[in-house]
């Protein structure tokens, strides 16, 4: 079980980073032209004149990112230009729009927009793996049969939270009649409600489960909701993934091979070097810097898979999802095209 010690003054900050404000902030640059060969038969380049539009969510989506970002910026010939936002339905109308080339939004949500788009986005890479948290005062609490005769508290409720645990319970047997469900309208709350009873659970996703942690030095991060995951459908959560716009990725092969490499290399560089990425995820206003370090050394979901290893997790995610509620996916699960492969 893990446990997180930091002082009362970054736990405020930490709040108050992650309940963010609403409005966008634009990170525009250079990028560096190091990148590993693209992983897909497309020969990868920068194009010139051409400035690609990436839209990120603030939290895991778009941590992997920051070392991207950060070698972006600073010159007016930079092949991307960054936004950021703090939700994924300030995101759905620019891609509709076409005001956006790449997107880094829930797996979930790129399903539905397919739907709702007739097909015109597809799936570039996974992006962030599972970020969901069992979290608890009682450390011997170690795998989903414990929630029997507990309370439940988490967040989510209509989303990808609620469908993920109600998968789970399905397919393990575990009827929602053996165990109570009570949903938080923010982290905070569900925080709150665990200090009242010792005995309760939470469901958290990074990086407001560390955060929890921060607050109350007895509690425990006691599984990942991955665990159980894997053992039921055979592969892990697929939390976040990039999408790009059909006619930008026909258009331009090279450049979307490009963003592929460049992604990659920065999850690479993100993950190996915590303490300066958590500095740059600060600095681009997803989470302050004791947070985001101890996310990356601790729990780190990032991931830049692609290719048919990214079809086969993505698939496998969506499938279970609609098995509980076609509407989690957009009513229907997206066929082959959804999933750029090169």
């Amino acid at each position: 079980m893990k446990r997180i010690t930091v002082g009362l003054s970054a736990l405020i900050l930490a709040f108050s980073m992650l309940a963010g404000c609403s409005q966008p902030s634009a990170q525009t640059g250079d990028a560096q032209n190091t990148a590993p060969a693209a992983p897909d038969a497309v020969e990868a380049g920068y194009e010139d004149g051409l400035v690609t539009r990436v839209a990120a969510l603030k939290g895991p989506t778009s941590m992997g990112l920051v070392q991207l970002m950060q070698d972006n910026e600073g010159n007016a010939d930079a092949p991307y230009a960054f936004e950021m936002y703090t939700a994924g339905d300030e995101v759905v109308p620019l891609l509709a729009q076409d005001k956006v080339d790449i997107a880094l939004i829930p797996t979930n949500l790129a399903a539905t927009l397919y739907q709702k788009t007739e097909g015109n986005i597809q799936v570039l890479n996974v992006n962030a793996g599972n970020v969901l948290y069992v979290v608890s005062h009682d450390e011997a609490l170690a795998e989903l049969d414990g929630l029997k005769g507990r309370t439940v508290y988490m967040t989510g409720k209509g989303t990808t939270p609620e469908w993920t645990l109600r998968c789970l319970l399905n397919k393990s047997d575990i009827t929602e009649d053996e165990l109570t469900i009570e949903f938080k309208s923010e982290p905070t709350e569900v925080v709150a409600a665990l200090g009242q009873d010792a005995q309760a659970v939470g469901i958290l996703p990074q990086p407001f489960a560390t955060v929890a942690l921060m607050q109350d030095q007895e509690m425990s991060v006691n599984f990942p909701l991955d665990d159980p995951w894997r053992a039921l459908n055979g592969q892990g959560i697929a939390t976040g993934v990039t999408v790009v716009r059909k006619a930008f990725a026909e258009e331009h092969p090279a450049a979307v091979a490009q963003f592929l490499a460049d992604h990659q290399q920065s999850v690479q560089r993100v993950s190996e070097k915590t303490e300066d990425a958590a500095q740059l995820i600060e600095k681009y206003g997803i989470v302050k810097a004791g947070v985001a370090q101890q996310v990356l050394e601790n729990f780190n979901p990032l991931s830049a898979e692609s290719g048919d290893a990214m079809k086969a997790w993505v698939s496998n995610y969506l499938e279970a999802l609609y098995e509980i509620d076609p509407a989690a996916v957009g009513g229907a699960l997206p066929d082959e095209d959804f999933y750029y492969l090169g």
